[in-house]
């Protein structure tokens, strides 16, 4: 069949930093080890079967700075080890306790070898460095990488000082390029955050492309030709691609959406929850909070308390029909739209990559089939990169976009509002205080230079919008609070100590130890 458009998956794999060195009581850390096994293990394992098999893919993920850091960091790669050995250990114990019921006893055995699998992958074959196995895929030409900002700080509040949005650019752009040696062509705008003030220091950096929402193009300026089936660039330069509404209805939708399929493994029910809770003690948080452990015996079934088993071959099933039904869909969608334009159209689907897998359990697998499908069976398109697109299209119409945001009414709603606008302020303060103490002291040396660089590094941490989102959405406030409290109260102490001249070394050595961020950040991108 005659190919006619491309679609283009765009997969945001990002959490906070997290690094808690001083104690093992942070259940938070275990956001890190659950996407490691249920995400990031299972894309690249699927990537790696479709590199056998000979299918000839494209996918394109953003790993963000706070991500990379992360993965790299040895004392956390350790404490994944410890993880996962303790699941393997729960999962024995569940194989000797559900003896008597074969179902149940059978999915024991598949979260066992699950487990063992992710720790013999993650020791033996990966040396513990997934950077490196992404690095891999994006060598081969089948997977491109593109950054985000440096800890996720959000451009359309943090612009009020451009040289906040400036650091966040600058420092996403290096840390990409220490990873993988060379120059990001695109970036995941954090949030989808889009403000033109932003565009001159993409450019200073290299970046070419960004990630936008719907209606960050739609409502662009003039109103593009192509909808969101063609990226714009910007007066400044930049290129944006918009999210395609319908295929990420199809995905996304909780009334529904392929995640609602009643096959499809149930996340709120785990063992963690509802064992024995002297059995589960050892394996829960060590405040003796019931927490998710990842064993889940129960599938959707449907909006009832009663739940069903789940069944791995009928969730294997739902995937398969799903992903013919996708390919379908966007046949369609591309011999609608092609008719209408002078150049190929791109449906562009970006997703958190944590849908993939954590949320969407059998996401990864869905993924992997429908590559297949697009690969062999007979339909009108292509996959691509978003910068493939620009090398084979390159005229684009010149529009302004919108600004813009994903999450709950697209326009900053979900990171200003009653619930979290106090923030603000101080980050606000904090950045201009930042750009004092380098304006101040441009050339500084020894311990001096230190706590300057620390300094940025907290002002970079308390930026996150990652707070703000978890303040609104009331999951862990306590702890996004704590954060935010922590990284302006280390900023502050700091910044007197340094305006004083008085700084105490032993503080510095501490705070350094725990926000180890971006060893190589140099305090002066704040001039």
């Amino acid at each position: 069949m005659q190919k006619k458009g491309y679609v283009s998956f765009v997969l945001h794999a990002h959490l906070p930093f997290i690094h808690h060195p001083e104690s093992d009581d942070y259940l938070e850390e275990s956001w890190l080890y659950e996407a490691i096994s249920e995400t990031y293990i299972p894309l690249l394992t699927n990537f790696q079967k479709l590199v056998d098999e000979g299918v000839n893919f494209r996918i394109t993920m953003s790993m963000t700075p706070p991500l990379l850091s992360m993965l790299d960091n040895k004392l956390l790669q350790k404490k994944y080890i410890k993880y996962l050995k303790r699941l393997i250990e729960l999962s024995e114990k569940e194989i000797i306790r559900t003896s008597k019921d074969k179902k149940l006893n059978n999915l024991a055995h598949y979260y066992l070898e699950r487990y063992s699998n992710d720790l013999h992958l993650f020791k033996d074959i990966y040396n513990c460095d997934l950077i490196s196995q992404f690095k891999h895929f994006q060598d081969i030409g089948v997977l491109e990488i593109i950054t985000c900002g440096a800890t996720h700080g959000y451009f359309p509040i943090l612009y009020l000082n451009e040289k906040a949005v400036k650091a966040q650019i600058a420092v996403g752009v290096e840390t990409y390029k220490k990873y993988f040696g060379k120059q990001p062509r695109g970036i995941w705008l954090p949030e989808c955050g889009y403000i033109p003030e932003a565009d001159k220091y993409l450019k200073e950096f290299g970046i070419e492309y960004a990630i936008t929402e719907s209606h960050g193009i739609l409502y662009a300026d003039p109103a593009p030709i192509y909808g969101t089936f063609s990226p714009i660039v910007s007066p400044e330069g930049l290129v944006a691609f918009g999210r395609d509404i319908e295929s990420s209805r199809q995905v996304w939708s909780s009334i529904n959406g392929y995640p609602g399929d009643f096959n499809y493994r149930e996340f709120y029910r785990d063992i963690g929850y509802e064992a024995d809770y002297d059995y589960i003690k050892p394996y829960i948080a060590h405040n003796g909070a019931r927490v998710h452990t990842g064993i889940k015996y129960y599938r959707i079934t449907g909006k009832t308390e009663e739940k069903d088993y789940y069944n791995i071959q009928w969730a294997k099933d739902s995937a398969e029909k799903q992903a013919g039904h996708f390919l379908d869909s966007r046949t369609k969608q591309i011999n609608d739209v092609s008719s209408l334009m002078n150049k190929p159209p791109i449906v562009l689907c970006p997703y958190d990559a944590e849908l993939y897998g954590h949320w969407w359990y059998e996401g990864p697998y869905w993924l992997y089939i429908l590559f297949k499908k697009i690969y062999y069976d007979e339909c009108n398109f292509e996959l691509i990169t978003p910068s493939e697109y620009i090398d084979k299209y390159p005229e684009i119409q010149v529009c302004s976009p919108c600004r813009s945001s994903w999450g709950a009414n697209g326009y900053s709603e979900v990171w200003l509002n009653q619930s979290n606008d106090y923030v603000h302020k101080h980050l606000h303060i904090a950045g201009d205080r930042m750009c004092e103490l380098a304006c101040t002291f441009p050339d500084a040396k020894g311990l001096k230079k230190k706590a300057l660089n620390q300094c940025a590094r907290e002002l970079l941490l308390a930026q996150s919008s990652d707070w703000l989102f978890i303040i609104t959405n009331g999951t862990m406030v306590d702890y996004a609070k704590k954060r935010i409290k922590d990284h302006i109260g280390r900023f502050t102490k700091l910044y007197n100590q340094i305006k004083n001249d008085e700084i105490d070394e032993d503080f510095l050595k501490d705070i350094t130890k725990k926000d180890c961020i971006f060893p190589d950040i140099d305090y002066r991108i704040y001039l």
